[in-house]
């Protein structure tokens, strides 16, 4: 196959508004598991977990086994919807927001998933600069002179990037398989590792010091921002499936069961760390600082590598993905080799920031925010405004039910910046990081107010 006929194949598996037929779905239930225990049994969950430790022992489990698994009913939700339309996500926001007002989820999406690549990068940069310390001596991550090292580490992370995503969707369903067996042995590895060391009374019995304690609804926002990060991909996968079981059961169970694992690896990873040396911070809940401290070793940092490319072949997909819908002329190839540039850069900054782990939780109130709203009016829309009827046919014509007033539905968009300004209102208040935290509130208030004004607005739907 020449490179025109690959490009070709990519475009036409990856094009946000191509309908996937039945006959051409070759994603498994297997294969859809695997996938989403990869997407979740990576770097990012286990830092994440470093961070809601603050909420101590129990609440950071409570938030875990709570907040999580609603996040993922809702993947599931906009996972069958792909499986039924037969596009990607960002199109699926054409009905609800318009053809050119789809836009604006798809640039959001596209900043988000540019942004999580960042994360995962950065976190296993700081690996490789360990690898490097080891082996060359150069400084590590946090050591005076550690720049030139972590741009290394930034610039190999790219090319395995790169490598991952260059026959499309085929190359990420072979590293998530590949990547989840190592991510599993290490994860054994490090709780097996953390318990001899500490043990588990001692870890549930900690408690962070004064001015390191995490509000119980501001974990909760945490982790449910976290694991809404990836529902904008969801249909870009379960489109590709091959059964309802693989778009909404297999995405539930592998996503819960990455996150479990490795939230709660790094919830014990940070505390036990903490009871070790007295010292509790969360800037350095990420692996590579916790396996270096526990002394697991030049190999447990090469798995840290392997996983972030397995969860950054995802993310990179759903950023590509979203430029083709906004412009379907660009070809998918092109639109994933930019974003992974895009993300590179990206990457740099945290180096020169005072502190990764806040743009890391800025980063996650940015998510919250914006996706949301986006959620809660998609669900709204197909499953009780449009009662699961949606004609893909129409999602680009200009002339269609979908295009509204010049392709923007005014209406749709003022529920989403309202939603997103009560948000904001909302996040601070005590009622709210006391308890169960904003995201989900304005998932429900932001789907109440699509929901009327659908009704009061919009009666020729």
């Amino acid at each position: 196959m020449d490179n025109k006929e690959t490009n070709e194949k990519v475009h036409k598996e990856y094009a946000a508004l191509e309908t996937v037929p039945q006959s051409e779905r070759t994603i498994s239930f297997l294969d859809m598991l695997t996938t989403w225990i990869g997407a979740n049994a990576n770097n990012g969950t286990w830092y994440v977990g470093g961070v809601v430790a603050g909420a101590t022992f129990g609440g950071a489990v409570l938030v875990t086994l709570v907040s999580n698994p609603i996040a993922y009913i809702i993947m599931a939700l906009i996972g069958f919807i792909g499986y039924k339309v037969g596009t990607s996500t960002m199109a699926l926001t054409r009905p609800s927001f318009g053809v050119r007002g789809s836009f604006l989820p798809s640039v959001l999406n596209i900043t988000q998933f540019i942004g999580w690549t960042a994360v995962n990068t950065f976190i296993a940069a700081i690996s490789i600069s360990f690898i490097l310390k080891d082996i060359f001596g150069l400084p590590a991550y946090g050591s005076n002179g550690s720049e030139k090292t972590m741009l290394i580490g930034i610039a190999v992370m790219s090319i395995l990037h790169l490598i991952s995503i260059a026959t499309g969707h085929k190359s990420v369903k072979m590293v998530e398989k590949i990547g989840v067996i190592f991510i599993l042995i290490l994860g054994v590895w490090e709780t097996v590792v953390v318990l001899k060391q500490v043990p588990l009374s001692e870890i549930i019995a900690w408690r962070p010091p004064s001015g390191k304690v995490m509000d119980i609804g501001s974990a909760f926002d945490a982790m449910a921002a976290f694991s809404l990060g990836w529902v904008p991909a969801i249909a870009d996968f379960t489109r590709y499936s091959k059964s309802k079981k693989a778009s909404t059961v297999a995405p539930i169970i592998g996503a819960n069961v990455g996150l479990f694992w490795f939230a709660f690896v790094g919830i014990i990873g940070a505390i036990g760390t903490a009871v070790t040396t007295g010292v509790y911070d969360p800037n350095n809940s990420d692996p590579s600082t916790i396996v270096s401290k526990l002394g697991l070793g030049v190999i447990a940092l090469l798995v840290i590598i392997l996983t972030s490319t397995t969860a950054n072949a995802i993310n990179l997909m759903g950023a590509g993905i979203s430029v083709t819908n906004l412009n379907k002329k660009i070809k998918s190839q092109t639109a994933l080799f930019g974003v992974t540039i895009l993300a590179a850069l990206l990457t740099i900054v945290p180096i020169y920031a005072s502190s990764f782990l806040d743009s890391f939780e800025m980063f996650l109130d940015y998510i919250g925010m914006v996706f949301g709203p986006i959620f809660g009016i998609m669900i709204t829309d197909y499953y009780l405004v449009r009662k699961k009827q949606y004609a893909a046919e129409q999602f680009d014509d200009e002339k269609g039910k979908y295009w509204y007033k010049s392709g923007f539905n005014i209406v749709t968009i003022s529920v989403w910046i309202i939603s997103v300004i009560i948000f904001l209102f909302m996040k601070n208040l005590p009622m709210f990081t006391k308890t169960i935290g904003a995201i989900y509130p304005i998932i429900i208030i932001s789907a109440v107010l699509y929901f009327i004004s659908s009704k009061i607005f919009l009666k020729n739907k």
